[in-house]
């Protein structure tokens, strides 16, 4: 006679779990589950299988995460050793076996690919692909600043400054050209150490001039132009890049906010401007964060606008709101694209806030997060505390009409400050529509 079992100790079950159809004794599994001497069998049975599917399941997610991962491995060491490859064939074409003077062979005074010299200028030394690379940005920021230039020059009746930037701009193609044969050069394998540093000597000389009478136009440019014909850049997603309105909103029961924007940004082109008082960090603002549209928030209540303009062109957007029945309207490039109500109705803006260009507020005048900093160009912010008419709006964005500013933040250069980066570029609005 078999002996009792003690009180409180688990009944051990064997349970029958076939996988599939079984036709045999041996195509069965045998699953021990415990259960208390008190328990529902039937129950545990049911949880073991429930815990069995769980752990397939789980076990087929990390074979399918293994197999990835292996797959992700493989794709970057074939990346690597194409690097590898071309940069080897970069450093054998950009440096010789033996300098004048120098031992043949692996001897120890022989330059090594790497250890060279690595200044912008030095064409002769430096490894030929970061050469190529830092003259090409250096062109490139010369260029930029020769397109804001070209802005400035349309607006000077003499024809002085429009001479002076074709001459430079010959000079820049001039450079570009020498760069081109210098790859085509390096392409076929040729190379003297005299004629290129004979080469690096001109291109430096040219460099240094062009960089010297760039920033004398640039200086008389920005003595000239009119207070409101420039506009803030922001190139990149930080959260200490921004620009600061020195004026303050006063309290308003209406507002039409308009500015000229440009952005390819993605995901979002971040926050053009917030507005945040005591109390309040999301009084007035608008942000194009992630995924999401770009929405108009006024005291933390939020609609959503049918704005479609992160494509790299400047584009004219107004906002209008009236605090009676929380009323707006949006217009892009002076055509209303969209309306609504009961947007924070009957709540008049506050006053005595901080105003910012280009980041999203979390406190007063701060806590700004980069991810929904604005990466992107902005000019003729402009804030009424009225609203504007449809014609009004279309005479802006068309500049079919005098030039309307706005009578609580009207856009000029001394009433905003720039921080972190943020630079300030000559810009015509009405030469966007040529």
């Amino acid at each position: 006679m078999a002996a009792a079992l003690p009180a409180g100790l688990p009944l051990l079950l064997l349970l029958l779990a076939p996988r599939g159809r079984a036709q045999s004794f041996g195509q069965t599994r045998f699953v021990c589950t415990s259960v208390p001497l008190d328990g529902d069998v039937c129950a545990a049975t049911a949880q073991g299988a429930g815990s069995a599917e769980e752990l397939k399941s789980t076990v087929l997610q990390l074979r399918e995460t293994v197999l990835q991962q292996k797959e992700t491995i493989m794709n970057q060491k074939e990346t690597i050793r194409e690097l590898t490859a071309k940069l080897g064939r970069c450093e054998s074409q950009s440096v010789p076996d033996a300098l004048p003077g120098e031992p043949k062979g692996g001897g120890a005074g022989r330059r090594q690919p790497g250890f060279a010299k690595n200044t912008m200028g030095d064409l002769s030394r430096a490894p030929a692909a970061e050469t190529l690379s830092q003259l090409g940005q250096t062109l490139q920021s010369l260029k930029t600043r020769l397109e804001n230039l070209e802005q400035f020059s349309r607006m000077n009746s003499s024809g002085q400054t429009t001479n002076l930037k074709d001459i430079l701009q010959n000079k820049i193609d001039d450079l570009e050209k020498q760069v081109l044969s210098r790859v085509n050069s390096l392409e076929e394998g040729k190379f003297n150490p005299k004629n290129e540093s004979e080469e690096r000597g001109k291109i430096e000389s040219t460099l240094t001039s062009l960089h010297q009478r760039i920033s004398d136009l640039e200086k008389g440019q920005k003595d000239n132009r009119p207070p409101d014909r420039f506009q803030l850049t922001f190139p990149l997603r930080t959260n200490y890049m921004y620009a600061k309105v020195k004026k303050s909103l006063p309290e308003m029961y209406a507002f039409s906010v308009c500015m000229w924007i440009k952005s390819s940004a993605s995901p979002g082109m971040g926050t053009p401007f917030s507005y945040a008082v005591p109390g309040q960090a999301n009084e007035l603002v608008l942000i194009e964060w992630g995924n999401n549209p770009m929405e108009i928030l006024i005291n933390d209540k939020v609609a959503k606008l049918p704005f479609v303009i992160n494509d790299g062109k400047w584009h004219h957007i107004c906002v209008t709101w009236t605090t009676r029945d929380g009323v707006w309207e949006a217009y892009q490039d002076g055509t209303q694209t969209g309306s609504g109500e009961n947007l924070a109705p009957y709540h008049p803006i506050k006053p005595q806030g901080v105003l910012v260009l280009g980041q999203e507020q979390d406190t007063l005048g701060g806590g700004f997060d980069a991810t929904q900093a604005f990466v992107g160009e902005l000019a003729h912010f402009n804030v009424w505390d009225r609203k504007l008419s449809p014609g009004e709006v279309y005479g802006l964005a068309t500049c079919s009409s005098k030039a309307l500013s706005g009578n609580v933040i009207a856009w000029a250069e001394a009433n905003i400050d720039i921080y972190g980066g943020a630079t300030k570029w000559t810009f015509e609005a009405c030469r966007q529509l040529n």
